[in-house]
């Protein structure tokens, strides 16, 4: 699992997460990159970005990136509801907002209820994730690389 994502206390490996819906299934970001969750607004396309570059929005006088988030891992789209939220992350000096289906709260996993992402099955996708965290018997919450999903260039890292 990747030391980012572990807090300590009392002596137990804890981890606070930002759990989001990607269609059918949940996953998640460190709550420390997270800095705000905002409604779908308009948003600006960007000639020559990248697909899964949706444009730009405007976040109180900053041009901010948006990327959607299942074109990036490579999931089918669907329209967007009004559930559908931005999340504005930030890695090193970056900030970047995320669309996804819906937020669905703030998870506290143990680091025991983690496992790490061995069992995915191609190199290009296991890059994007971390970890599976098990919340219940039935609830599995896959934990999201940000730096690799942002796309960081090493001179930057």
């Amino acid at each position: 699992m990747a030391k980012e994502l572990m807090t300590v206390t009392e002596g137990e490996t804890q981890v606070q997460v930002v759990a989001f819906k990607l269609r059918k299934e949940e996953y998640g970001f460190n709550i420390l990159n997270v800095k705000e969750i905002k409604g779908l607004t308009d948003i600006t396309r960007v000639p020559f970005a990248s697909d899964f570059i949706k444009g730009v929005i405007n976040l109180r006088g900053s041009v901010l990136p948006v990327i959607d988030l299942k074109k990036r891992l490579g999931l089918q789209d669907m329209e967007y509801t009004d559930d559908t939220r931005i999340v504005v992350v930030r890695e090193d000096d970056l900030e970047v907002g995320m669309i996804v289906d819906a937020v669905t709260g703030v998870i506290t996993l143990n680091g025991e209820h983690i496992d790490a992402a061995k069992s995915v099955d191609n190199e290009n996708s296991s890059r994007f994730i971390t970890g599976v965290g098990k919340v219940e018997e039935e609830r599995l919450i896959i934990l999201l690389n940000l730096e690799a999903i942002i796309g960081l260039p090493d001179e930057i890292k």
